[in-house]
């Protein structure tokens, strides 16, 4: 036990916890018993306070790493506490992958269910949920496992939920059958955002994957220019030498905070538009490995330090399908603001499953990386907010750190069906968090 300061990735909003690592059920029924305020951790890659809890107890869950057998259907049980890193070095080489992962594999399976974790191919597949067999969770009414049709309202309140509902102790999951280690890419260079959404609009349903990433601070007729990558599993007849090789450890990590405005209009600007360069004008059928084109930014270690003490807020909203124009708004403003933005990375959502606080909607969803410091930049994202509440879109908790609670039932209309689970299996309320507080999830 010990009392530690903790952060979410972004490096925005710091906290003091006891600090506690269960090895199995007992501990964590034990932690639940004796703790007034709790809230499990993974690998602390939510980038606001979803995985904190100012003078509570927060449950790192590094202890509940099990890893079952694939059996010949490709389902796993898998502990909670494993991250997508150990997963997939354990069932890459069996030819077995995940069927959903997010832009990094340092999330671990519960908080994979936690922030019900979307991918590149939610317009085909759906988000980690959809691929969740069962689940075992500990609660403060006790442990019990769960599934789309044993205690099915609990199984979709956990989902999304933000480890508001119970502590994940393990994952019954199944994965997706593939023959090599690559991808087989397509890429195409737009020179403003109509021509990309467009093509995503129309093409995006012959590929498992696609995601567009979007230079946010071009202007004029050049707003919103992008790179769209599709891609779907090669074959092992599409490759000259087919393989199954596990993911590639993290060669580089940047050694230190870097020094604050490092980051700035100046030098994003120069980064955008040598990427932008770079690209391809357009390309078909390029083999890449997974870790890259999943995973890129698993290749620089601690690159969160880049944004320097002051850290950076990521805003990833979704909007549905005939409320585009809130995208083209949102990097309008953004462009015209003169804040510093990297590359946005724009998809498109398929259709929602029940989770009441379940993230994505059929839609788009565009997620925005933006170095705190400047004095414009808390109107600006409370502006956005406007803009996606009235487009009847709403904002990812996962990446939150500074939404007003105001916002959040219209948002989440079914927020209600949510604290109804929640005080089911919760009457007092042990399980919070600093974001479950700060935006009131669980009631005032």
């Amino acid at each position: 036990m010990s009392r530690v300061t903790l952060y979410g990735w972004g490096h925005t909003t710091p906290s003091v916890a006891t600090v506690l690592c269960p090895s199995n059920e007992a501990e964590i029924a034990d932690a639940l018993s004796s703790s007034r305020g709790v809230i499990a951790r993974g690998l602390g890659r939510s980038y606001g306070d979803a995985a904190q809890l100012s003078g509570g107890t927060v449950l790192s869950n590094q202890g509940l790493d099990a890893l079952g057998p694939i059996d010949a259907n490709g389902v796993i049980d898998v502990g909670a506490g494993t991250s997508l890193d150990q997963l997939l070095a354990h069932c890459t080489p069996r030819g077995w992958f995940l069927p959903v992962t997010p832009g990094t594999r340092q999330v671990s399976i519960g908080g994979a269910v936690a922030a019900d974790v979307h991918g590149k191919n939610h317009h085909v597949d759906g988000s980690f949920a959809n691929h969740v067999l069962q689940m075992r969770i500990v609660t403060p009414s006790g442990a019990v496992t769960i599934s789309p049709s044993q205690d099915g309202e609990l199984f979709w309140a956990t989902m999304g939920g933000m480890g508001l509902t119970g502590v994940v102790s393990s994952v019954t999951l199944k994965l997706l059958r593939i023959e090599t280690d690559q991808v087989l890419v397509d890429t195409e260079r737009f020179s403003n955002l109509e021509g990309v959404m467009d093509a995503m609009t129309t093409g995006d349903e012959s590929y498992r994957y696609s995601v567009a990433w979007v230079d946010c601070m071009a202007r004029g007729s050049r707003l919103g220019r992008a790179v769209l990558t599709r891609a779907d599993h090669a074959r092992a007849v599409d490759v000259d030498q087919p393989s199954l090789r596990p993911p590639t450890s993290t060669k580089v990590s940047v050694p230190f905070i870097a020094p604050n405005g490092l980051l700035n209009p100046l030098t994003i600007k120069a980064f955008n538009e040598l990427w932008f360069r770079s690209s391809p004008r357009h390309r078909t059928g390029k083999p890449q490995a997974l870790s890259s084109f999943f995973h890129p930014l698993d290749g620089l270690g601690d690159w969160n330090r880049l944004y320097g003490r002051r850290g950076f807020v990521q805003y990833q909203f979704c909007v549905p399908a005939e409320a585009g124009d809130t995208v083209r708004q949102t990097i309008e403003q953004l462009s015209s603001s003169g804040l510093a933005g990297f590359l946005a990375v724009l998809k498109r959502f398929g259709p929602s499953n029940p989770g009441p606080l379940s993230f994505p909607m059929p839609g788009w969803t565009l997620a925005l990386d933006l170095p705190v410091g400047p004095a414009s930049l808390p109107r600006l994202l409370d502006d956005l907010d406007e803009k996606v509440l009235s487009a009847g879109g709403r904002i990812y908790f996962a990446k939150d750190a500074r939404l007003s609670p105001d916002k959040v039932s219209a948002m989440y209309p079914d927020l209600d069906a949510f604290r109804a689970v929640k005080n089911r299996v919760d009457p007092e309320h042990r399980l919070t968090s600093d974001l479950a507080r700060r935006l009131q999830l669980i009631g005032t």
